[in-house]
């Protein structure tokens, strides 16, 4: 457990903390339009549809940016990478990288990720990326 703040579900995004709890990332996706999107919502920031579904979705993606955090912050040891992942379904996430050093060397752009998760309580559990090969 650690001392990060950490998020308080909605009704909007209780399927997505009940997945990770699970150890699985679930998005939404619109029916209309066959759009994946994160964050979650009750309808499609594409077309504006409210049918929307929830599926599991794969967890692997690719680093599309980053930062490596110098600083301390509540529940982080820096240093630590500030990440957005892309998703095999097309959405991005912000996230961080671990399981590997915080350096440049180690935190390659288009590196291959999945996603893994951090049990912080009983009702919250965050994901976090690590590099596929880990």
């Amino acid at each position: 457990m650690s001392d990060l703040p950490l998020p308080v579900p909605t009704p909007e995004t209780k399927h997505f903390w009940e997945g990770t709890r699970a150890g699985e990332l679930r998005l939404q996706r619109c029916t209309a339009c066959e759009k994946a999107y994160f964050p979650p919502r009750p309808f499609c920031p594409a077309c504006g549809s409210r049918k929307v579904e929830v599926f599991k979705a794969s967890g692997r993606g690719f680093l599309y940016s980053y930062v490596i955090h110098h600083r301390p912050a509540p529940g982080f040891t820096p240093p630590y990478s500030i990440a957005v992942v892309e998703l095999e379904e097309g959405p991005r996430m912000m996230t961080n990288i671990v399981g590997v050093p915080q350096t440049p060397e180690a935190l390659r752009l288009d590196m291959k990720v999945k996603a893994v998760f951090a049990k912080q309580n009983d009702e919250i559990s965050l994901v976090h990326f690590t590099p596929e090969a880990a």
